[in-house]
C-alpha cells in the first residue's frame, strides 16, 4: 500500500483515463493518444505539469565494446519535475529537455562510466540507431515505485520513431498530469470529460471521455469496470487482511475456549479471592491482565518469527517488504492490535470465571450453567465456520490456477520461443528464417509483431460489406508472416494461411471466429475487408484461441501480413526434447547476423506463467494460512475436549460400571463434536460458495464450485476433529472408573 506513496507532490499527481463508449459496451483503459499531455498542458489551465510515459523491455545500449539490455522508455520534458525521483547529476528542468536528453540510473552509469560523476554529458549508442546525450542520472529507483525503468529518454523522440503515437485516434502511452496547487480535481474531471471531442468527434457509434485518477491509487486500483474503476490488486489486499483477522478471530476464540477449559482448576483459587474480599472488578482486571501479558509475550514471539521469515515471505511474494522499525506508526499499531488482541481473547474468561459463587466453589460443587456451555459451544462453531472458508477458498484456488496451467489455449506454447526482433535481425530476417529452419531440432520459425501471450494492439478502423455505419466494433489486431499458423499450432476452420504462391496476400487477411460472428459473411473466404484503408480479402478463419489473461473474452481478432514489419517477435518451435540444441544453434547465428545485440529469447510458457503470478502466489498463501487455520481450530476443538471430559468424568465412571464399552463412551463422547463440525460445515460451505463465486467472477473462463469441493473439505475437517478429539475421548473412555468416581 506504500508502492508510488513517496513523491512530494503526490496529492496533486493523476494519471489520465480514456472511458470509450461503442458496440453496446463502455471500456476503460489507461492507454492515451502520444499528444495529449502537451495538448492539456495548453488548454486545461489547472494542470501545471504534463508528461507522456511509456516503458519497453529489453533494450540495447552501447559505449565502447560493452553492451547492455536493459528497461526503460520515453517521457516528457515535466516528467522530474513531477515525480520525486531523486537526481545524482542535472536537474529536473534540463534532465529531459532536448530530443536527445537521455536520463540514466546510478546502477546503469557505473555499469558503463564506473559512476555517475564520469557519465554526465557522455555520449550512449541506443539500438544501435541513435546516439543520446547523458543529461541526468537519477538514483536507483525505491523497490515501491510501480513502474521500474532504467533509463529514459525524451519524449519528443518517441514521437518520431512512433509517428502513430501523434494521431489522435491512437491509443498507447500513459498521460500523467500535475495540478496546480488549490485545483479541485473532482471539477477538473467534469471540466476535461469531453475533452477529446475537439480532437475525436462523437458519433452514434463511437465516442470517448478522459478523466483523472489519484496517481497512487493506480497501483491497486487498476480494474476497470463499466469505464470505472473496480477492484485490481486491492481485493488481494483485502482478502490476506480478512484472512489475517480469521486466523486471528480463531486464536482469540481458543484462548477463550482453552481458558475455561481450565476453570475447574481455578475454582478455588476465585473462592478464597471472593472469600478474603476481592470483588468482582478486581478479579475481572487481574483475568484481563493475565490475557493482556500472554498477548504481549505472544506478539513479542511472533516479532522475532516475522524477522527470520520475512525473506522467504518476500522470496515467495516476489515483493521487498521489510519491518519499520524506525517509524512511530508502526509500534503503535503494533501495541494496539496486542492490545485489542488481549482484550478481545479476554473478556469471555474473565466475566466467566469472575462470576463463580465463592460457597459453591469451595463445597466443590462448580456447576457451569447450560448458557456458558452453549456458548462455548458456540464459539467452536464460529472457529470452524472460518476454517471450513478458508480451506474451501484454498482448494478453489488451487483448481483454478491448475485449470489456468493446464486449459487448452487454441494453441500449443509448449517448445515454443521468442526472441526480439531488432538490430540487424530486422532486415536479414529471411536469412535467418532460412538458416534456422534447416538446424537440427527446430520445426518451424515464423515472424508476428506481438508474443502471442500479449497482443494488445487494437483498432476499430476496420469495415466490410454491409457494416452498419452505427456500430464500432474493436478488434484485436497484429502482423504476421508466413507458417505463423504452422509454429503457433493454431486450427483452421476455413481457407489457408499467408503464402509465398500468392502475391494478393500482402492485402490478405485472417480472422478468428469471434470476429467473423461480428463480420456476419456466411461464407466468409474471399470476402472483402478494409483495415486502415487497406483494401483487402479474407483468406482464412481461425478458431478462437486466447492470446490474453483468461480474466478477459476472446476478442475478435484481425491478423494481416507482416512479413516485412520493422518490429515484433520471431517465433520459433523447437523439436521436443531438442530445445537446448536448437538454442545454442539459433544463439551461434543471431550472433553472426547481429553481433551488435547480446542475444536474449523467452519460453512462451514461462511468459503464459507470469500472466498468473498473483494467482501463483495466493494458492502457495491460501495452503498456509488455511494450516494455520485448521491447527488453531483443532487446539479449541482439543481445548472443548478436555473441558468436556472433565465435566462428565463422574458419567462416564458410571457408565463404565453399568457396563459401557470403550467404543461405546469414544462414539458418545466423540458425536457431539461431529455435530458441532457438521453445523460449521454447512454455514461455512455457504458462505464459502458465495466468496468463492464472487472471486472467480474476475475469469472469464474458470472452473465451477462444485459439491465435490465441499464434501472434500467436509471429509478434511471432519477427519481432522477427529483425529483430535480422539487422544482425549480414548483416555477418557480408559480411565478407571474407580479413579473417576473418587475425584472431587
Amino acid at each position: 500500500m506504500s508502492i508510488d506513496s513517496f513523491h512530494k507532490n503526490g496529492p496533486r499527481l493523476y494519471q489520465v483515463f480514456e472511458r470509450q463508449y461503442f458496440d453496446k459496451q463502455i471500456q476503460g483503459q489507461y492507454a492515451t493518444p502520444g499528444v495529449l499531455p502537451d495538448e492539456m498542458k495548453k488548454i486545461v489551465p489547472e494542470v501545471e505539469y504534463a508528461t507522456g510515459f511509456t516503458v519497453y523491455d529489453g533494450n540495447t545500449f552501447r559505449v565502447g565494446n560493452k553492451i547492455l539490455k536493459l528497461n526503460g522508455g520515453y517521457a516528457g520534458a515535466d516528467f522530474f519535475k513531477m515525480f520525486s525521483y531523486k537526481l545524482l547529476q542535472g536537474t529536473p528542468q534540463t534532465a529531459l529537455n532536448t530530443p536527445v536528453s537521455i536520463a540514466i540510473s546510478r546502477k546503469m552509469a557505473e555499469d558503463f562510466f564506473k559512476s555517475p560523476e564520469d557519465a554526465i554529458g557522455k555520449t550512449i549508442r541506443y539500438q544501435n540507431k541513435s546516439n543520446f546525450t547523458i543529461t541526468a542520472v537519477f538514483e536507483n529507483l525505491p523497490e515501491n515505485t510501480s513502474g521500474k525503468f532504467d533509463y529514459l529518454v525524451n519524449w519528443d523522440d518517441n514521437l518520431i520513431e512512433n509517428s502513430w503515437a501523434k494521431q489522435w485516434g491512437n491509443n498507447g502511452p500513459s498521460t500523467y498530469v500535475m495540478l496546480r496547487p488549490g485545483a479541485n480535481a473532482e471539477l477538473v474531471n467534469k471540466k476535461i470529460a469531453h475533452f477529446m471531442d475537439t480532437y475525436q468527434k462523437p458519433s452514434a457509434a463511437f465516442r470517448e471521455e478522459i478523466g483523472i485518477q489519484k496517481f497512487q491509487d493506480v497501483y491497486l486500483h487498476s480494474t476497470f469496470k463499466n469505464g470505472k474503476t473496480e477492484g485490481g490488486r486491492i481485493v488481494y489486499v483485502h482478502l490476506f487482511e480478512i484472512v489475517g483477522i480469521f486466523i486471528l478471530l480463531i486464536a482469540c476464540i481458543n484462548f477463550m475456549n482453552l481458558t475455561t477449559a481450565r476453570s475447574v482448576k481455578r475454582a478455588r483459587e476465585i473462592g478464597v479471592r471472593k472469600v478474603v474480599g476481592a470483588v468482582r472488578s478486581v478479579l475481572i482486571q487481574q483475568f484481563f491482565g493475565e490475557a493482556i501479558l500472554l498477548t504481549f509475550i505472544a506478539a513479542a514471539i511472533s516479532l522475532l518469527l516475522v524477522v527470520l521469515l520475512l525473506p522467504l515471505f518476500n522470496s515467495v511474494t516476489q515483493k521487498q517488504i521489510s519491518l519499520p522499525f524506525n517509524q512511530g506508526y508502526f509500534w503503535m499499531s503494533l501495541l494496539g492490535l496486542t492490545l485489542a488482541t488481549g482484550f478481545v481473547a479476554g473478556s469471555y474468561p474473565a466475566l466467566f470465571l469472575s462470576s463463580f459463587n465463592p460457597v459453591r466453589v469451595l463445597k466443590g460443587t462448580v456447576k457451569l450453567s447450560s448458557g456458558s456451555a452453549w456458548f462455548r459451544k458456540g464459539l467452536v462453531v464460529v472457529q470452524f465456520v472460518l476454517s471450513v472458508v478458508l480451506i474451501v477458498g484454498t482448494v478453489v484456488i488451487s483448481k483454478q490456477i491448475n485449470y489456468i496451467q493446464t486449459i487448452d489455449l487454441g494453441y500449443n506454447r509448449e517448445n515454443l520461443i521468442y526472441i526480439p526482433l531488432e538490430g540487424d535481425l530486422i532486415p536479414k530476417y529471411t536469412v535467418f528464417k532460412d538458416e534456422a529452419s534447416k538446424m537440427p531440432g527446430i520445426q518451424q520459425v515464423t515472424r508476428v509483431t506481438n508474443t502471442p501471450t500479449n497482443f494488445d494492439s487494437s483498432t476499430s478502423n476496420i469495415s466490410w460489406d454491409g457494416k452498419d455505419p452505427n456500430v464500432n466494433v474493436e478488434f484485436t489486431q497484429i502482423a504476421a508472416g508466413y507458417d505463423f499458423v504452422r509454429t503457433l499450432k493454431v486450427k483452421m476452420l476455413a481457407g489457408r494461411e499467408f503464402s509465398k504462391d500468392f502475391a494478393t496476400d500482402s492485402v490478405g487477411y485472417m480472422i478468428n471466429e469471434s470476429g467473423l460472428k461480428r463480420i456476419g459473411y456466411t461464407d466468409p473466404i474471399g470476402k472483402p475487408l478494409t483495415m486502415w484503408g487497406k483494401k483487402g480479402k479474407i483468406i482464412g478463419i481461425l478458431k478462437d484461441f486466447h492470446f490474453n489473461s483468461l480474466h478477459e473474452q476472446i476478442h475478435p481478432l484481425i491478423v494481416r501480413f507482416g512479413e516485412q514489419e520493422k518490429y515484433g517477435n520471431i517465433l520459433v518451435r523447437t523439436q521436443p526434447g531438442q530445445t537446448k540444441q536448437a538454442l545454442a544453434s539459433i544463439e551461434k547465428l543471431c550472433k553472426e547476423l547481429n553481433p551488435n545485440f547480446t542475444f536474449t529469447y523467452a519460453f512462451s510458457d514461462e511468459e503464459y506463467k507470469k500472466l498468473y503470478n498473483s494467482e501463483q502466489i495466493l494458492g502457495q498463501l491460501s495452503n498456509v494460512f488455511a494450516f494455520l487455520a485448521i491447527f488453531i481450530s483443532c487446539m479449541g476443538l482439543l481445548g472443548l475436549a478436555m473441558f468436556t471430559a472433565e465435566q462428565r468424568i463422574k458419567e462416564i465412571g458410571i457408565r463404565k460400571v453399568l457396563g459401557a464399552s470403550a467404543a461405546s463412551l469414544f462414539a458418545l463422547l466423540s458425536r457431539e463434536f461431529l455435530i458441532l463440525v457438521s453445523i460449521a460445515l454447512v454455514i461455512g460451505s455457504s458462505i464459502a460458495w458465495f466468496a468463492m463465486s464472487q472471486l472467480l467472477q474476475s475469469y472469464v473462463y474458470h472452473v465451477k464450485v462444485g459439491w465435490q469441493v465441499f464434501a472434500l473439505s467436509g471429509i478434511i475437517l471432519i477427519m481432522v476433529a477427529l483425529i483430535t478429539v480422539s487422544f482425549q475421548s480414548i483416555k477418557a473412555a480408559l480411565m478407571n472408573p474407580v479413579k473417576s468416581l473418587r475425584s472431587e
